[in-house]
């Protein structure tokens, strides 16, 4: 056996074989790397020639593994994975710590993001990255250091904390309510737009208005009209603006709703739960650094003065 083929790889090649059998493509492998198309061309040559197979089948569109490559997929790809986890800690704790949370985009623009400063000021020493999207993180990203989420009892892990409940209440701007001169009915209504988020997970059934209206409107009412909205923070906006009535999240207004910003028409009686609550995920990839736990704990006494409020406005 000859001493090239004894030696050990170069990782600029394994970084672009990796990327073409992800992407199966050489130019998407280029745009990905920030390398010309040539560059990733003549890495992936090179590799074949340290290795002595050829790691893809090359069409006229298509790229395609070849068995060898699948098999140097199989030990590469999770080899690249570890490392750029352990570069990534290493940079942490050379440096500012940084913690990474994902969670859902409403959810961090109603009630994480407003309070984060309070978490700052206690530890300025650490940065936070808010990771915001709909779709669930993978429990082994190494990027990703806990999850903030809306999810039923069943469908998070045993390790999961509560944060809090779902309550749901009709919402609307002070200027809307008013409009009427009198107390709000639900017959009410029907002269109004609801603002309703349109989604299709399974939860939706329960943050619908055709379910709301179900339990507390007279049978067959139909409002004036409808806006629907991609997001529960569009769905506030909406209100804020006086353009309809919002059903709101009341975890992540109770604070607008406590500045009077926003009002419930139907008070306490008006609100309704669902079983879907928001949790905290942890995500042990690898040990949790005392900064995580530190968030980690904030995190859960912020929620638990959420609760308290949401009791108090009742």
């Amino acid at each position: 056996m000859s001493t090239r083929r004894q030696r050990p790889l170069n990782i600029g090649p394994l970084r672009a074989f990796v990327a073409v059998a992800r992407l199966a493509s050489f130019r998407a492998a280029g745009e990905e790397l920030h390398l010309t198309q040539p560059a990733i061309s003549r890495q992936i040559r090179a590799l074949e020639d340290e290795i002595g197979s050829s790691l893809f089948l090359r069409g006229t569109r298509h790229v395609e593994l070849t068995a060898a490559g699948a098999t140097l997929l199989a030990s590469v790809e999770p080899w690249l994975q570890r490392l750029d986890a352990g570069v990534q800690q290493v940079r942490r704790q050379g440096g500012r710590q940084r913690i990474t949370v994902t969670t859902f985009a409403s959810f961090a623009t109603l009630w994480l993001i407003p309070r984060l400063q309070d978490f700052q000021r206690r530890h300025p020493d650490v940065d936070i990255r808010v990771s915001a999207g709909d779709a669930f993180a993978d429990a082994d990203d190494p990027e990703t250091d806990l999850a903030l989420r809306y999810a039923h009892a069943d469908q998070v892990p045993p390790d999961a904390s509560p944060m809090f409940d779902e309550v749901l209440t009709p919402a609307v701007s002070p200027a809307l309510r008013d409009s009427l001169g009198r107390p709000w009915v639900p017959a009410d209504l029907a002269q109004q737009t609801l603002l309703e988020e349109d989604d299709h997970r399974a939860s939706a059934e329960f943050l619908s208005w055709h379910h709301w209206l179900r339990l507390h409107a007279p049978p067959g009412l139909e409002p004036r009209g409808w806006i629907y909205l991609n997001y529960t923070h569009q769905q506030i906006q909406g209100a804020l603006a006086g353009q309809g009535v919002a059903l709101a999240r009341v975890a992540l207004v109770h604070e607008t709703l406590a500045r009077g910003e926003l009002v419930e028409p139907f008070g306490a009686e008006g609100r309704i739960g669902s079983p879907f609550g928001y949790w905290l995920l942890r995500w042990r990839v690898r040990p949790p650094t005392p900064h995580l736990l530190a968030f980690e704990e904030w995190v859960l006494q912020q929620a638990a003065e959420t609760r308290t409020a949401m009791q108090d406005r009742r």
